[in-house]
């Protein structure tokens, strides 16, 4: 659904950044702010293990002393010894997962608000040329994936290790020279290991990088803009058709991943299965010449031992080849953590207490990160003192939209500086920027809430009375208090329960409850009805008083009592002036009102309506 070419890249990272080392200490910070609690998971662990590599100790005194000697109350003893280490082992276990499922879970939490929250800061221009199905795919898909990794296999590996070691030390004590036989191969087994988790590494990388795709495809093609397009292109079958052929390259990739190294590990697991029979044997054979090496108990408990070696041993190496493969979604995480914010609050940022709406742009230039053609805008020199309006009009392309952009702070100046009551608006801090101005802009975004929901977004403490008048300056109270709901009524994915007419009002009115000093219109009005446009636009012009505004026009008709009308070209103000100033200098604006009139885009103005006695409080009051 998108042309293809505009995809975010990864920012270029320093000369082993990205090497696991480096990856691991990140991971390991991300943990540090729980570390008591991961230091009672240690002491569990430990206990745990402790407590486990006692029962063979009991078994061999089962069968070497209670059961020859007919000791009945010994066997007693060291059975319900055996019992009470099975039962204080399961507490341990149930008390570890706790915790660490608990420490993970946070971890998760804190990896999921770190992302939204560095992606909240960034600029308008990361989200122009980045997917937003990329964006959802990072948060949900990778950092789920790692879930496991996260809230088990930290503990796996700790529980693990140290069983691997208070077993190995056990096997040590009963026999030095079975405990050899029994790990000759372990370092083989361990390269073998390493080897499968790089390799689904490498396969993980391409399964989330395919989610990714299928992501944006499903967020494109299925939302209700998609959906239409779909339709009335008549490319529902093909796109169906392209979302299968990704499907069933996911389906590969992840059969891969699961089949990745799965021989080479079974062989480790046979081989380790194998390993008793290997003891009974090398021990029956070292007692054919003579006396055993052993008693039965000794070896019967080794045994005991070696299989209880088995299971960490492998789940040890089957977690290096899981922290293997989460490295590449960790990866894809810090990538977006790693990423520039290029736009910041100043180290000292200044708070307007009392904004009076002055705006100037001196010497002003723009342009577009990795635009190496001539900059958007260049030389924009204008004064917009407080409560004046400015209406920039122009041809397609000429950087209105852009320079609109600047006030706000959505893009940062390249060159010179735009001002608030004579501050840089960089070294504004965002809350007074926030306050300072309001943004109307084309594009009209709703949530998927209710009517009261969505105006609440501008100003949450507002009471219904609040709601109620600032639909009425944006003439759209009379349509919701007609719905069966009224605020209450959820306006659908995008507002699309709306016609475009009503929802340009509806954003209107929260831009209203807002009530900002500097409005910023980026043709506010440009999906009405000529009839709904007047009421609008007196609202508007109510609204106006005392207010700085910027008017963004695309039709010209809207711009004629503007205070001043500023003539872009090609990123440059070619004209300024008055309505009928332009118009006697006969240039540019004279030429584009011509040409508008020739299209029927310039209407004459009708004679206003009387203002009905809800609009006749000034807008600075709301």
């Amino acid at each position: 659904m998108r042309p293809e070419g505009i995809e975010w890249t990864a920012p270029q990272r320093a000369e082993g950044e990205d090497r696991p080392p480096a990856q691991l200490r990140r991971i390991i910070a991300l943990f540090r702010p729980y570390t008591g609690r991961l230091g009672l998971v240690g002491l569990l662990v430990a206990a745990s293990a402790v407590v486990s590599v006692t029962t063979p100790f009991l078994l061999r005194a089962v069968l070497d002393t209670a059961i020859p000697q007919g000791r009945t109350g010994l066997l007693s003893l060291l059975a319900l010894g055996m019992i009470a280490a099975a039962v204080v082992n399961s507490i341990f276990n149930v008390l570890q997962t706790l915790i660490s499922t608990t420490v993970g879970q946070r971890v998760m939490h804190d990896l999921r608000t770190a992302v939204y929250s560095h992606l909240q800061r960034m600029s308008l221009a990361f989200f122009t040329r980045t997917r937003t199905g990329e964006v959802q795919s990072r948060i949900a898909n990778d950092i789920g994936g790692m879930q496991s990794t996260v809230t088990s296999t930290a503990t796996s590996l700790v529980s693990n290790l140290t069983a691997v070691v208070a077993t190995v030390v056990a096997m040590v004590a009963l026999d030095w020279r079975l405990t050899l036989v029994s790990l000759a191969l372990l370092p083989l087994f361990v390269w073998i290991s390493r080897r499968v988790g790089s390799e689904r590494k490498r396969i993980t990388s391409q399964k989330q990088k395919q989610l990714a795709l299928m992501s944006s495809a499903v967020q494109e093609s299925l939302s209700v803009s998609g959906i239409l397009l779909g339709r009335t292109m008549g490319r529902s079958d093909s796109l169906s058709r392209e979302f299968t052929q990704q499907s069933d390259e996911l389906a590969d990739l992840q059969i891969r991943s699961s089949m990745a190294g799965r021989w080479r590990m079974s062989t480790i697991g046979i081989v380790m299965a194998a390993m008793p029979a290997a003891i009974y044997w090398a021990a029956g054979l070292a007692s054919a010449g003579g006396a055993p090496i052993v008693s039965i108990g000794t070896l019967v408990a080794f045994v005991s031992l070696q299989q209880g070696l088995f299971r960490p041993t492998v789940s040890l190496l089957s977690t290096g080849v899981d922290v293997q493969t989460s490295l590449a979604l960790f990866q894809r995480i810090f990538e977006y953590l790693d990423l520039p914010v290029e736009i910041s609050e100043a180290a000292r940022p200044v708070r307007l207490d009392h904004i009076r709406g002055d705006v100037t742009f001196e010497n002003v230039e723009f342009r577009y990160q990795g635009d190496q053609a001539e900059p958007t805008l260049t030389g924009i020199d204008l004064k917009i003192p407080a409560g004046s309006s400015l209406a920039v009009v122009g041809e397609t392309g000429s950087g209105k939209t852009t320079l609109s952009y600047l006030v706000p702070r959505l893009y940062d100046v390249t060159g010179g500086r735009v001002t608030i009551d004579g501050t840089d608006v960089r070294e504004l801090s965002f809350a007074s920027l926030a306050d300072a101005t309001g943004v109307v802009s084309q594009e009209t975004y709703l949530f998927h809430a209710s009517v009261a929901d969505n105006l609440r977004f501008a100003k949450p403490e507002a009471t219904d009375a609040e709601l109620v008048a600032a639909a009425e300056a944006a003439q759209i109270h009379a349509m919701i208090a007609a719905l069966p709901e009224g605020y209450d009524t959820v306006v659908g994915e995008r507002g699309y329960r709306f016609s475009g007419g009503e929802k340009q009002r509806l954003a209107i009115a929260r831009t209203i409850l807002r009530n900002p000093p500097v409005l910023i219109l980026d043709e506010a009005t440009s999906a009405l009805d000529n009839q709904t446009e007047l009421a609008v636009q007196q609202a508007i012009d109510a609204l106006a008083a005392g207010r700085t505004t910027i008017t963004i026009a695309h039709r010209l008709s809207t711009v004629r009592h503007a205070d001043q009308i500023a003539v872009l070209d090609h990123g440059r103000v070619a004209e300024l002036g008055t309505h009928d100033e332009l118009l006697a200098l006969d240039g540019r604006y004279a030429a584009l009102l011509r040409r508008a009139d020739q299209r029927g885009l310039v209407k004459p103005e009708p004679e206003p309506e009387p203002e009905p006695e809800s609009q006749a409080a000034s807008g600075r009051s709301l």
